[in-house]
C-alpha cells in the first residue's frame, strides 16, 4: 500500500495520473507538458506507474500511448480526490463550474450531471442495492435500459463490476460507475446528448441531451 501510494504521492506523476482520467491514452511527450517535467524525467516517472500497475502502455507504431490501467485506479484516484482539503466544517465546492456540471470519470458521467442520474435511476427504482456499494438492475430497470438500446446481457459478460455506486469528489455523493455507467455514456454520446471536450474532462450537454434526458428519465439539467 505504501509502494503504491508513493508512485502517486509525487507531484508530476499525480499529474499524469489525474490527465488520464478523462479516458483518453496520452504520448509521454504530452504528459511530460501536463506534469510540467522533461521527456527524459517523464520516462523515468512513467516506468514507475507502469511497474505500480497504474498505468498501461499501447505500442502503435512508432508511437507509444499511456493510459490508466483499468477501472480500479480511476477509482482510487477519484477516491483520494475525496480526501483533499479534508476535514472542512461545511463542504464547499470549489471545482471550476465546467467540471462540476458534467464530466468524464474515466469511462463513465460524473459530476452534477451524473450524480442527478444516480438518484434518478434509484428514485424510479430501477436499481436494487448489494454489498459493497454494488448495484444490479431491478426487472423494471433492465426494461428501461433496453429500451434505451443498451444490451444489458453483453455488459453483464465483461470482466468488470457490473454497477456500483462511485463517490464524486466535486459533489462528495455517488454517481453511478462499473459496465453500466460506461454504457450509459457511449450511448449518450452515440446519440449526441452530449460532447466531450478535446482538452478536458468536462462534457457538455446538448439541447437534445437536455430534452431526451428530461422525457426519458425526468432530469432537467
Amino acid at each position: 500500500m505504501a509502494r503504491i501510494a508513493g508512485a502517486i504521492g509525487e507531484p508530476a506523476r499525480a499529474r499524469m495520473l489525474f490527465c488520464l482520467m478523462d479516458g483518453h491514452a496520452r504520448t509521454s511527450t504530452e504528459l511530460a507538458i501536463v506534469a510540467d517535467v522533461a521527456t527524459s524525467t517523464a520516462s523515468a516517472h512513467l516506468n514507475r506507474l507502469k511497474a505500480e500497475h497504474l498505468v498501461k502502455v499501447i505500442t502503435q507504431g512508432k508511437h507509444r500511448f499511456y493510459s490508466l490501467d483499468g477501472p480500479k485506479v480511476a477509482r482510487v484516484l477519484e477516491g483520494l480526490s475525496v480526501l483533499v482539503d479534508q476535514p472542512r466544517p461545511k463542504f464547499i465546492p470549489n471545482t471550476p463550474t465546467r467540471l462540476r456540471a458534467a464530466r468524464v470519470c474515466y469511462d463513465h458521467m460524473a459530476g452534477h450531471l451524473g450524480v442527478l442520474l444516480h438518484d434518478r435511476f434509484n428514485q424510479l427504482k430501477w436499481l436494487s442495492r448489494s454489498a459493497n456499494d454494488s448495484y444490479d438492475l431491478t426487472v423494471e430497470g433492465a426494461k428501461a435500459v433496453e429500451a434505451l438500446g443498451i444490451d444489458v446481457e453483453e455488459i453483464r459478460g465483461l470482466r468488470r463490476r457490473f454497477a456500483y455506486a462511485c463517490l464524486d469528489w466535486s459533489e462528495r455523493r455517488p454517481h453511478l460507475g462499473g459496465a453500466l455507467g460506461a454504457a450509459l455514456l457511449k450511448l449518450a454520446i452515440k446519440k449526441k446528448w452530449v460532447a466531450q471536450d478535446l482538452d478536458s474532462r468536462a462534457i457538455r450537454v446538448t439541447n437534445t441531451g437536455r430534452r431526451e434526458m428530461l422525457a426519458r428519465f425526468g432530469v432537467e439539467f
